[in-house]
Formats: C-alpha cells, structure tokens, sequence
C-alpha cells in the first residue's frame, strides 16, 4: 500500500488562542479518526507565529470537520501551505546566524556565565564569537562558541 501524500494547511485563529484550537482539533481528530477514519497526521503551533495553527491532513476535505463551529477559529478560506515553509517555522534559527560585530549579548554558558559582552568579530564558520567583557576593568577579547551567546541588544550602544 503507497503512503498517501500529506498536505499542510494554515488555519487562522484568534491570536493568543492557537493552543487551545490546538487542543479542540486534537481531540476532534481522535474521535473522527475513529468514527469515521479522518486521518489527521500533526497540528503544528509554530513558536512565535500569532493567529495560525497548521493542519496535515492527505485532503481538505478532512480538516473542515475539524475546525467546524471551533469558537476561537475564523471563519474564511483556508490555505494551502508548502511544506518547506512550514520546516521554516519550526526550526530554530542557529544564535550565531542572530549575532554581529557590534551587538551586545549575553554570556549564558562557561566561566563567564551571567556577563554581558559586545561583539568583536563572528566566525560563522567555525561558529565561534569574540566577545568584549562589559563588565570587566579592562578589555580583554575572549572567543566562546556561538551557542554560548544568547543576544540581547543590537548594534552595541
């Protein structure tokens, strides 16, 4: 038997509430799946992403059983979503991709954890960073891994 080819649709919602249309789809998807073989294959709640929740279903015809009379659901067309885009959403942008020369961050790893620094120089490369102690009496550059940065201002003033 061929795997069906799973689509993936954007669902709008009131902002704030995508969760708990999450959870609504979730268990309508349980109970249809059973009743009446609907194949639901994820509900997707991007982090960061207000007033969207994104359904896999093979069909659109089994996602509007599922969102129907949903109180925080807004009515209007659905839309087809390309999975690559979705891929986007949901994964993590790597922190040395966030940070440039000039940006402050913070140290959250290593002998300097808890300091702020400003950025010298990035390696995207090699995902290093060279830092500048903020807090320190006199400058001395220090070079950390990129994820041992978390940014916390832009442009170094």
């Amino acid at each position: 038997m061929a795997a069906r080819i799973s689509q993936f649709f954007a669902v709008r919602t009131t902002a704030g509430r995508e969760l708990d249309v999450a959870l609504i789809v979730e268990n309508r998807a349980r109970v249809l799946q059973e009743e009446r073989g609907i194949d639901t294959r994820s509900i997707i709640v991007p982090p960061g992403i207000k007033g969207y929740v994104f359904i896999e279903a093979p069909n659109l015809g089994s996602v509007y059983p599922l969102i129907t009379d949903v109180k925080y659901v807004k009515r209007g067309q659905l839309v087809k979503v390309k999975p690559e885009e979705i891929e986007r959403l949901v994964k993590p942008k790597p922190v040395i991709e966030m940070v440039n020369e000039g940006d402050i961050v913070e140290i959250v790893r290593g002998p300097f954890r808890g300091m702020k620094a400003q950025v010298v120089s990035v390696d995207r490369n090699k995902n290093m960073v060279m830092l500048s102690i903020l807090e320190a009496a006199f400058n001395v550059p220090i070079t950390v891994p990129g994820d041992y940065v978390k940014p916390v201002k832009k442009g170094g003033g």
